[in-house]
């Protein structure tokens, strides 16, 4: 049964560290390379990857997709440390509106553009997006930003996923004693309140078996 609960721990752990990872804004430092257009049909699996159409149109399961083709900088350990390698990787570009995830991005037409000026030039550019790509699922990460920097070599520090684990562990404290708090004044004494009657329940029942017994 131990051993059922960990995997059961292990599995939502995991399950929860998949879903932050997919939602919570990364950064690349990239070069753009060109942009395109491409009609595409949203199967059943992949699309819940996709966000839905530009903010006033119609979402239907074939439609166009902007994507932005770039030359991505390598890097280990969570994106921390660069390398000198790099490889390619290609972002969609679509409005998610006031739906899921909250990055509230209406601009897919203004970063087209700015993605496609850019693809002219020779600068690295840091792109802000959330998802993943997945050639077997052809889904591809959403880029809600593009920032020009002076070299591959520019330091990120995600600020933004700094303070939301940090509120989140807050959180997680705040709520386990609020939860502590109400075990011990609401379900303890309930606890100790039937496991006094079923102990004076027991113990009178001993009683009467012995008097029945006694009298035989």
């Amino acid at each position: 049964m131990a051993r059922v609960k960990f995997v059961f721990r292990l599995l939502v752990l995991a399950g929860v560290a998949m879903f932050l990872h997919y939602v919570l804004p990364q950064h690349d430092v990239v070069k753009v390379t060109s942009t395109e257009v491409i009609r595409t049909d949203l199967g059943s699996f992949n699309r819940i990857f996709f966000a839905s159409g530009d903010s006033g149109s119609a979402t239907p399961d074939t439609r166009d997709l902007r994507l932005i083709n770039t030359q991505k900088q390598n890097t280990y350990l969570l994106g921390f440390i660069q390398r000198d390698t790099s490889r390619v990787m290609v972002y969609r570009n679509e409005d998610t509106g006031w739906i899921w995830p909250p990055y509230f991005k209406f601009n897919s037409a203004d970063v087209q553009a700015e993605a496609a000026n850019l693809a002219r030039g020779d600068a690295w550019v840091v792109v802000t997006h959330y998802g993943w790509r997945n050639r077997w699922l052809s889904i591809y990460p959403n880029a809600v930003g593009l920032r020009v920097v002076d070299s591959p070599d520019v330091t990120i520090i995600p600020w933004f996923n700094i303070a939301f684990f940090v509120f989140l562990l807050i959180a997680v404290v705040f709520l386990r004693a609020m939860w502590r708090q109400l075990w011990e004044r609401a379900v303890d004494p309930v606890i100790d309140a039937a496991t006094h009657h079923i102990d004076a329940a027991q113990a009178d029942l001993a009683e009467r078996r012995g008097r029945w017994f006694g009298r035989k």
